[in-house]
């Protein structure tokens, strides 16, 4: 039986000790196997996201990335395994339900009308509203601290399209908080993000994972903020994982010379002790002359 869409409310909004301890597993994928058309693209691939815990994806082009994350918020159906949220297979809840417990952000998040910063926002609360329900004040104190959080108060006003490609990649990330989820899946946050927001973005969200519980699974390019702020992270190659755990354990120069079909250089940020990776032999870099 699909949980009863009925119980939406402030109720839904606050992470439960019980159902948000950290550590317990929000978010359980076991065993996926997917692809398009007669093109596989992933292969036996399980994963657990934890209450609390940032979950970092990643690998070289065309690994699964975004079909994985597709799959674990229910766009995609896997051809086989399965997916559990918060202990129910994802099958068992109606579409508003997963709203109201998953919030997803795409790499492109196209809007064809003039909407402001504000009604975007809002947006995220259209889970939590009943059929034929406005937006009350508590909605919008919701959606005003999510703008603060990620710095847009003083865009509020403003239509998306009149944005660069960093402030509406905040705009969606705003949205997807506002949405009040147990679980964030967010596709490449840092897109078009400069290295201030970068920053702030992921230090926002590991906020969240302290203070609500909440699960995030990012799928990142980006080898060492992944390092920086991830608790796990998940390396694909082909569409298999090729390493699941610590970044430490993961990030070995052997497992991402395997995977990246590249030499690199694996090593410790002298400022935080976290692994930081570089390119080992860069083409067309010029050598130092002492």
């Amino acid at each position: 039986m699909k949980p009863d869409a009925m119980t939406a409310g402030a109720g839904d909004e606050r992470l439960g000790a019980a159902e948000c301890a950290a550590g317990s597993v929000a978010l359980r994928a076991i065993n996926l196997t997917a692809g398009y058309g007669a093109r596989t693209v992933l292969r036996e691939v399980s994963i657990d996201v934890r209450h609390g815990e940032l979950l970092a994806i990643v690998g070289p082009n065309g690994a699964g990335k975004s079909t994985l994350l597709k799959i674990l918020g229910g766009a995609l159906a896997p051809w086989r395994g399965t997916v559990e949220l918060e202990g129910l297979p994802l099958g068992g809840y109606d579409r508003r339900a997963i709203a109201r417990r998953l919030a997803m952000v795409a790499q492109e998040n196209p809007v064809a009308f003039r909407f402001t910063v504000l009604e975007i926002v809002l947006m995220g609360r259209a889970p939590h509203l009943g059929a034929f329900h406005f937006e009350t004040r508590h909605d919008l104190e919701i959606a005003r601290a999510a703008l603060e959080r990620f710095d847009l108060l003083a865009l509020a006003a403003r239509p998306i399209q009149e944005l660069s490609g960093g402030e509406r990649k905040r705009v969606f990330l705003a949205r997807a908080l506002a949405q009040a989820p147990r679980v964030a899946l967010l596709d490449e946050p840092a897109a078009f993000l400069d290295l201030r927001h970068v920053a702030e973005i992921f230090g926002r969200f590991r906020e969240l994972c302290g203070e609500r519980g909440l699960a995030v699974a990012a799928t990142l390019h980006d080898l060492n903020a992944a390092a920086m702020y991830a608790d796990r992270v998940l390396l694909l190659k082909d569409g298999a994982a090729a390493g699941y755990g610590a970044p430490a354990e993961v990030f070995t120069a052997d497992n991402l010379r395997a995977v990246y079909e590249t030499q690199v250089y694996v090593g410790r940020n002298p400022v935080n002790g976290a692994v930081m990776v570089l390119p080992g032999n860069p083409i067309g870099a010029r050598e130092r002359v002492a």
